[in-house]
């Protein structure tokens, strides 16, 4: 079987890590790149077999995690975040996938299920949710735009789909849904005004309305019940704040 590294990016994460990395057993390595935690994440992720290596400060989402590939020892490479988990069905399909190199293929995508506030969610940008986070770094490499990072094939090679899921429980409460929509929404802002781009004064109002059509009628979020509705109403949020803040930043000079 081809040689597997896991790669994960950590920060505080004493209370998922452990959970995370047992489900990744059936790799080769499990490697963790801490960004100077203070609880005891590091402590957990060596307990569970991890080689732990920090990097400080943080680079940002992409490049912390292109790091952290860059530091794995074999090729192919899985990449999770510490509050994803691979199903034991989806641990069984990779190894039969890469018995042997794969040919022709850079990478393989796997849908992700969501839970929100204490339920797997059916609807909305929940599901399918397909992520490329089984690649051969030879062919693809972290690229994307802060906070919105994504695997890119850059060596050529096909990407195949695989059916069985990563497990992801998105946020421990409602609050911290609140602050990465805030913390996000800031530094995309940032990421979109160093490209030179401008909104306007409607901008915000319009596209945080098109997001919460998507969200709840394009996308049928509405069919998750009260769950739906609220993460429809961030994703929207998600988008006011950060053409406001782009706004913001055009009329003051970016300051």
């Amino acid at each position: 079987m081809i040689g597997i590294s896991a790669c994960i990016i950590s920060f505080q994460e004493e209370d998922r890590i452990g959970a995370c990395l047992e489900s990744l057993g059936f790799c080769d390595e499990l490697l963790v790149l801490d960004s100077g935690s203070t609880d005891r994440t590091r402590e957990v992720a060596a307990a569970a077999g991890a080689r732990v290596e920090v990097q400080v400060p943080f680079l940002g989402h992409r490049d912390q995690k292109q790091r952290c590939v860059e530091l794995a020892r074999n090729d192919w490479v899985l990449c999770l975040d510490c509050d994803e988990r691979v199903t034991e069905s989806l641990a069984l399909e990779i190894r039969n996938r890469l018995e042997r190199e794969p040919e022709g293929i850079a990478g393989f995508r796997v849908p992700r299920r969501n839970r929100y506030l204490g339920k797997w969610m059916r609807f909305g940008s929940f599901w399918p949710d397909r992520k490329l986070r089984l690649f051969d770094r030879r062919r693809a490499r972290w690229g994307g735009t802060d906070p919105h990072d994504r695997v890119e094939v850059t060596g050529g090679g096909e990407v195949v789909d695989l059916a069985s899921p990563i497990e992801h429980d998105s946020y421990r409460d409602f609050a911290e849904h609140r602050r990465t929509v805030e913390n996000f929404a800031a530094i995309a802002a940032r990421a979109m005004a160093e490209e030179g781009r401008r909104a306007t004064r409607i901008d915000p109002w319009a596209r945080g309305a098109a997001a919460l059509c998507k969200a709840w009628f394009g996308k049928a979020g509405v069919l998750d019940g009260w769950r739906g509705v609220v993460a429809g109403w961030m994703s929207a949020r998600y988008d006011y704040l950060k053409y406001r803040e782009l706004r913001r930043r055009g009329r003051t000079g970016g300051g």
